[in-house]
């Protein structure tokens, strides 16, 4: 078996999400010994091995929803967006203070894949919905780097995760250099996932469980605040745009 949590899991918090593997055996009972952290993202999710993994929406509701069984979503503890759910926030050089999301029409964008829902998807029909246009598109491969690129003056603007954004402030320098220009709408939360022939109300409980068990700190440290149990409706409900 193989588990992962790898779309918040960087070094700072690495022993965080340790500690939420460690409660999440022993509340299962089962499991491999250490988290997956290297590999391709799409083997590891379409893995016959997978106990538990996150993904983002885009691929789950496009690739992955009939190969894989939808755990939940994490309930982040947002200000921003309810239980179970999340957004992206619209960043751009802190030069542009003050100034609104009009500037950006037919500008240079910086985002991480064509099937990312923060990065993407979310960040097109925000666009499309005030007759804005999206400029020349520079692919950066990860959020961090698309925000770096943003605070280098390579990209006018990105559109960011809201947790790995929040992760940013908290530990990297450059976002100093960066401002939040806008949000989008929310949209349902990273999925966690496991392969389909897994029992889905054990997992769910052991990892209700462990999320739990956590220290009020390592809650707060990884954002996570519990779990939340949406149905996979909810995801195919949210559109799709076209290709960048």
């Amino acid at each position: 078996m193989i588990a992962a949590f790898p779309m918040y899991d960087r070094p700072e918090v690495a022993a965080s999400w340790d500690q939420l593997w460690l409660l999440f055996q022993e509340a299962y009972g089962d499991g491999p010994s250490t988290l997956t952290r290297s590999g391709d993202l799409w083997d590891l999710w379409q893995s016959p091995d997978l106990l538990l993994a996150q993904t983002c929406g885009f691929p789950y509701r496009t690739r992955l929803k009939d190969k894989v069984a939808l755990i939940g979503a994490p309930d982040h503890g947002l200000l921003e967006a309810p239980a179970g759910h999340y957004c992206s926030v619209i960043v751009a050089h802190q030069r542009n203070e003050g100034r609104g999301l009009d500037i950006f029409d037919n500008a240079t964008l910086a985002f991480n894949e064509p099937l990312s829902q923060s990065g993407w998807a979310a960040l097109w029909w925000h666009f499309d919905k005030r007759g804005l246009r999206i400029g020349p598109r520079l692919q950066s491969g990860a959020h961090r780097e698309s925000a770096r690129l943003v605070a280098q003056g390579e990209a006018n603007f990105a559109a960011l995760d809201i947790i790995s954004w929040k992760l940013m402030t908290r530990y990297d320098n450059f976002t100093k250099d960066l401002i939040v220009v806008d949000l989008t709408p929310p949209t349902p939360a990273l999925p966690f996932i496991s392969t389909c022939y897994q029992d889905v109300g054990r997992i769910q409980a052991a990892l209700h469980d462990a999320i739990q068990s956590l220290t009020s700190g390592q809650r707060e440290e990884l954002y996570l605040q519990g779990l939340v149990t949406l149905p996979q409706s909810s995801y195919e409900a949210v559109p799709n745009p076209p290709a960048p």
